[in-house]
């Protein structure tokens, strides 16, 4: 108990927490307000992440207080079900969150060449990278983002909110394709039948 305590009231691990996956969010343009709700949101939960990590165990304290005892170890603070894997859920949401940054680098780097910098006056459908198996790469990364910080370390705020992100970001890419399909018109259509929107090969 003393051990997993001892890194909480860390509020120099808080922000800088929060500020390292922020930067993540560099690397998508806002181009209308509605695509700051969904930034908004991430930031949100990655802040109700760090607090609960680094800061104080407000799930505990809450779920304690209203079931009148202690939670044993791992139940929506500390490592989520420790007792039963160990470090493992740590593991998977490293390997989550470098899969993530790959894929919001790889997306980044394609649509920034071929459509943000709108060569000669006009952007391109982008096909290239990680673009030729999924449609919203930078939105598929921060959904996985959110999702290996649950497997680590499940919370009230967190598991309220990741759905509410997955909605978010739903939306929006369903509102950027009617764009494209506005601006790129029938190549975007059959771009968009040999894609899947998310999930390579799956959906």
């Amino acid at each position: 108990m003393e051990s997993l305590e001892s890194h909480y009231h860390q509020w120099g691990g808080v922000l800088f927490f929060t500020a390292v996956y922020a930067v993540a969010l560099l690397f998508v343009p806002f181009y209308k307000k509605m695509d700051r709700k969904p930034a908004t949101a991430y930031i949100a939960f990655v802040l109700a992440f760090a607090i609960e990590m680094h800061g104080i165990p407000m799930s505990m304290y809450l779920i304690s207080w209203v079931i009148g005892k202690n939670l044993p170890e791992g139940v929506l603070w500390g490592h989520t079900l420790f007792n039963q894997i160990g470090y493992t859920g740590m593991y998977i949401n490293i390997v989550c969150a470098i899969t993530a940054l790959c894929m919001i680098g790889n997306g980044w780097y394609n649509i920034y060449h071929k459509y943000w910098s709108k060569e000669s006056g006009k952007g391109k459908v982008v096909n290239k990278g990680v673009y030729k198996y999924i449609r919203h790469p930078q939105y598929t990364g921060f959904m996985l983002l959110t999702a290996g910080m649950i497997i680590q370390w499940a919370t009230l705020p967190t598991l309220i909110m990741w759905p509410m992100i997955v909605w978010m970001y739903y939306r929006l890419a369903k509102r950027e394709e009617r764009d494209m399909i506005a601006e790129f018109g029938e190549e975007y259509v059959s771009y968009k039948k040999k894609t899947k929107m998310f999930i390579p090969f799956v959906i």
